[in-house]
């Protein structure tokens, strides 16, 4: 039987782009320990469903060829029984190139919560064509958390 990689890896069918805008459903996005069963699931169509990890790290890659200002947002749902979420700071944050200087925004996520994320809108100068790295992340507090789904990344132009 071969090795099964523990981490879901970004399959680009699952991102759109309209115009400038893009839109990334949970299948177009790297999750760590997406592929592992005890930590989430993440259907063919629909939300990806974090069961429980102690370490969240939802990250995503868009190739920018307008110079403009864009926002980078997560539309997410906590579920009734979700956990681990109270007190704890989610980020959602965004740089340019790989190896470019991160901009972020701090999140609380409250349970039966349906919102999209950060709160107060994260902008991000692209002034020449280059890779957008983004992501979901608390990787700080060492709580186990669980019963969040990730609906939906959309990285887009400020008008």
């Amino acid at each position: 039987m071969p090795f099964k990689k523990p981490h879901h890896t970004s399959d680009e069918n699952y991102i759109t782009k309209d115009g400038d805008k893009f839109v990334i459903l949970p299948r177009g996005l790297n999750i760590i320990w997406g592929n592992d069963s005890r930590y989430w699931k993440i259907p063919e169509n629909g939300p990806a469903e974090l069961i429980q990890v102690s370490w969240l790290e939802v990250s995503g890659v868009v190739n920018i060829t307008k110079a403009a200002t864009y926002s980078v947002s997560f539309e997410v749902n906590v579920k009734a029984d979700g956990f681990g979420w109270k007190g704890t700071d989610v980020l959602v944050m965004a740089k340019i190139g790989r190896n470019g200087k991160y901009k972020f925004k701090a999140n609380k996520l409250n349970h039966c919560q349906n919102i999209v994320i950060p709160y107060e809108r994260l902008e991000i100068r692209v002034d020449v064509p280059s890779d957008l790295h983004f992501g979901l992340y608390e990787v700080w507090s060492g709580k186990w958390k669980g019963g969040l789904e990730i609906i939906k990344a959309v990285v887009q132009p400020l008008p």
